[in-house]
């Protein structure tokens, strides 16, 4: 796992498939949250890649993605601490997959876990399409258009991070050399002040002669966020150090994010797909109806069998939701048949509904007031497309194509 710097940036999405649930709450989004003020992060609706697998009926996206951000904005996503917006609104994102699907193997792609898995999973759909082939690299591309430090995933997502290294390594190897790369790094060096810059050429003779890594490390360390310095200004003087050329396309790091058990109410994965969520921004009454009637250990049929809290689903929410002290009241109680099954669930109900009215009275001024959200997602367009046109800018200068 990733030891996040602070400042380093984050990018991450999600598919807008429709309304989210606690599963994606708990599995992604409280950890976006928490990174906002720890990094500049940039935050997508992924609605290409609903595409992918969803192309048949297209009908709903648009109401889906501004869903999505209203839920986003009442889990507590805050547009002035993180960039916000939609992938299909900055079209570089096409433009950059489109020059790496010039270099990428198909069996790269062939081989990415997910594939065939998704393949096997919706069997039902026609998926012989180029884009369901190709939605790695699309990933790929939405990630490196931003040249992030770090991906946050969960373990299942790792192998689409490895795939974005791969790319980025094998484009750098072929468009890392650019004309006058050793000018234009002693150009960079000189905005980093006499005595940085000094420092810096230490460390470069240090890494260089001897092969010390603590000196790359401390060089690295000069480099990062360093004010003066533009991101491609930033690669070329790393490259510099390293004595190769100069990183365009920055491989991302994954920062693996811990993702809780979040069971449905049928003890299966909560997934929309088996009609077992609770919705984020669900009424409440609903919710407590729902976790009363929730699954628990099959063993415990009445309210004197004694159980096993290891294969109850709701133990499982109070791992999320409940103190060390509530967990061993439950825990206790389970296995002596000292509690019933919804004597159990009740501080658990109290717990959920506490947390989802706190996201639907966020939520509830963004659901009045759409003008708002456009206005917030708007603005998080234009900040993404700054950054996209920085980065592309440097791709085309590097494959030749700019013809000035």
């Amino acid at each position: 796992m990733a030891t996040p710097s602070n400042n380093a940036r984050v990018l991450s999405g999600m598919r807008p498939t429709g309304a989210l649930h606690l599963g994606n709450y708990h599995g992604a989004l409280k950890n976006w949250v928490d990174l906002q003020y720890q990094h500049e992060c940039f935050f997508f609706i992924a609605d290409w890649h609903a595409l992918t697998t969803g192309y048949e009926d297209t009908s709903q996206i648009e109401e889906h993605t501004w869903q999505m951000v209203i839920d986003w904005l009442g889990a507590g996503l805050n547009p002035s601490a993180a960039t916000l917006f939609i992938q299909s609104k900055v079209p570089e994102h096409a433009e950059l997959h489109l020059l790496l699907s010039m270099i990428t193997p198909l069996g790269w792609l062939e081989r990415v876990p997910t594939f065939k898995d998704q393949q096997e999973q919706l069997k039902e759909r026609d998926l012989a399409t180029y884009g369901f082939l190709g939605y790695p690299l699309l990933q790929s591309a939405d990630i490196l258009l931003y040249r992030p430090k770090y991906v946050p995933v969960g373990e299942d997502q790792v192998a689409h991070v490895e795939i974005t290294r791969e790319v980025a390594r094998r484009f750098n190897h072929l468009f890392g050399r650019e004309k006058g790369f050793e000018e234009k790094a002693e150009k960079a060096l000189k905005r980093l002040g006499g005595k940085t810059a000094e420092l810096y050429r230490e460390l470069r003779r240090a890494y260089q002669t001897t092969g010390d890594e603590s000196a790359l490390d401390k060089a690295a360390v000069l480099l990062a966020g360093n004010a003066h310095l533009t991101i491609a200004d930033q690669e070329r003087l790393q490259g510099y150090l390293e004595g190769t050329g100069r990183m365009i396309l920055p491989e991302p790091e994954v920062l693996l994010t811990a993702t809780p058990k979040v069971p449905g109410l049928d003890g299966r994965k909560m997934s929309k797909s088996y009609g077992n969520t609770i919705g984020l921004r669900e009424d409440t009454d609903s919710v407590a109806k729902k976790l009363k009637a929730m699954k628990t250990d099959p063993s415990r049929m009445r309210r004197t069998d004694v159980g096993n809290p290891d294969v109850c689903p709701v133990f499982d929410l109070h791992k999320i939701y409940s103190p060390e002290s509530t967990r061993q009241w439950a825990a206790e109680g389970c296995r002596s048949a000292g509690i019933g099954c919804i004597e159990c669930k009740k501080p658990l109900m109290d717990a959920v509904v506490v947390e989802i009215e706190t996201i639907r009275s966020r939520a509830r001024e963004y659901e009045e007031n759409r003008d708002a959200v456009r206005e917030i997602i708007m603005d998080g367009c234009e900040k993404a497309r700054d950054a996209a046109r920085d980065t592309m800018d440097e791709v085309r200068g590097a494959i030749g194509l700019e013809y000035r």
